[in-house]
């Protein structure tokens, strides 16, 4: 594998640590800001809505660019928006470089696939793209439980410093290594995506992606209030918990990439959902054990990203029949989707938190993923009755 495609690994992991990093931070900065959880949790929110945003519509909005140019400017903007963070003075500060650094990960997200494959054989695609995106699952196992140990340790301003240094290092090897003819896809309009928004069966599933994610995020947003107010866990702790996580996580994915090339995606995600509902459902009375909360942690990360490639295989499946001349746009709104979810799902969880409490949050979020499970089921029944079997690789990596 080249070394630019290792520039784009490294991107992917800074721009995966700032994305989830935040959640291990929640009550350092509800406390050092002075906001509450619910509002600490809106930045969460606030970064997924951007890439929701930044995926489609910056994408087709600078389709024209070259790509290295692009790449480039991608990383400069995102070092930005850290950098901003960690000079923000205030909560709407803060917010707006979230938001900032939120359209940056959008697009970057969106071109890199294309990146990633025009950097090697056409043999080698696929371990490219994966290569590229392990960075996303890399972040998970490490720059996040990091991240959260450096924030409590010095303040939440050096993790956002830590991960500008990161932006930093990505724009020197994107710039330096990455071929300044590197080819692009056909642009695609944003008359394009909307075509394909006009699918009802690639709407179902986006809303599954939405509400298997929403439901995750509902609870996960908070979980370091919970370790630390119900389970009685030191802030210190809570990066230990998150490495746990992460761990698991990284595992659970691949596991979820195996099911459904043995189930086919429809039934994996049935599986999945299924199970990540009666895990968000155990921790609502597991979090005041330490030891019972632990293996509960452990459980949900290898379930709640084990969804991801059975969602992308089978957007891609029905893109194939509905959309076929817009497959690419298809699988990137379900890039959009997943952070819709996530968006809505911290919200949701702010709410919750503010008016029922901490402990409300994994018994909703569990009803939420049941009402994936009944969409996923759903879908399930219109193959059948359609006459179409949903079997199929599912190679694809962690991209949300």
């Amino acid at each position: 594998m080249p070394l630019a495609l290792w520039a784009l690994t490294l991107a992917a992991f800074a721009i995966g640590t700032t994305e989830f990093v935040i959640v291990g931070l929640i009550p350092t900065i509800a406390a050092s800001l002075g906001v509450s959880v619910p509002s600490a949790g809106l930045l969460v929110s606030l970064y997924a809505l951007g890439v929701a945003i930044g995926a489609p519509v910056l994408t087709a909005l600078t389709g024209r660019i070259p790509r290295k140019q692009l790449l480039v400017g991608l990383m400069v903007l995102f070092t930005i928006g850290n950098l901003l963070a960690w000079m923000a003075p205030g909560y709407g500060t803060l917010m707006g470089a979230r938001v900032l650094t939120g359209l940056a990960h959008g697009v970057f997200f969106s071109i890199g696939s294309t990146i990633a494959t025009g950097l090697v054989a056409k043999d080698k695609a696929a371990s490219a793209i994966a290569l590229m995106f392990s960075g996303l699952t890399v972040a998970l196992v490490t720059g996040v439980p990091l991240g959260t140990f450096i924030g409590q340790s010095f303040g939440w301003q050096a993790t956002f410093l830590a991960v500008s240094l990161l932006g930093v290092v990505a724009i020197v090897g994107c710039a330096v290594l990455v071929p300044a003819n590197i080819a692009g896809s056909k642009p695609s309009s944003l008359l394009t995506q909307l075509a394909v928004l006009r699918k009802p069966r690639l709407l179902l599933v986006y809303a599954m992606t939405a509400l298997g994610y929403g439901g995750t995020f509902i609870a996960f947003t908070y979980l370091a209030p919970i370790l630390q107010q119900v389970s009685g866990f030191a802030a210190s702790t809570v990066s230990l918990v998150m490495l746990v996580y992460g761990v698991s996580v990284a595992a659970g994915n691949i596991w979820g990439g195996k099911l459904a090339d043995r189930k086919g995606p429809v039934r994996a995600l049935q599986i999945v959902f299924a199970l990540l509902a009666v895990v968000l459902l155990v921790l609502t009375f597991t979090a005041a054990s330490k030891v019972l909360v632990l293996i509960t942690v452990l459980a949900w990360g290898a379930v709640a990203f084990g969804n991801v490639p059975g969602l992308q295989v089978y957007v891609v499946q029905r893109a194939e029949r509905d959309a076929p001349q817009a497959v690419d746009v298809a699988s990137g709104l379900n890039i959009a989707a997943f952070n819709v979810g996530i968006a809505l799902g911290a919200w949701g969880g702010g709410l919750i938190v503010a008016h029922l409490g901490l402990m409300a949050t994994p018994w909703i979020g569990a009803l939420v993923v049941l009402g994936a499970l009944a969409l996923t089921t759903l879908a399930g029944w219109l193959d059948r009755r359609d006459g179409i079997a949903s079997g199929a690789r599912a190679d694809l990596p962690l991209a949300a």
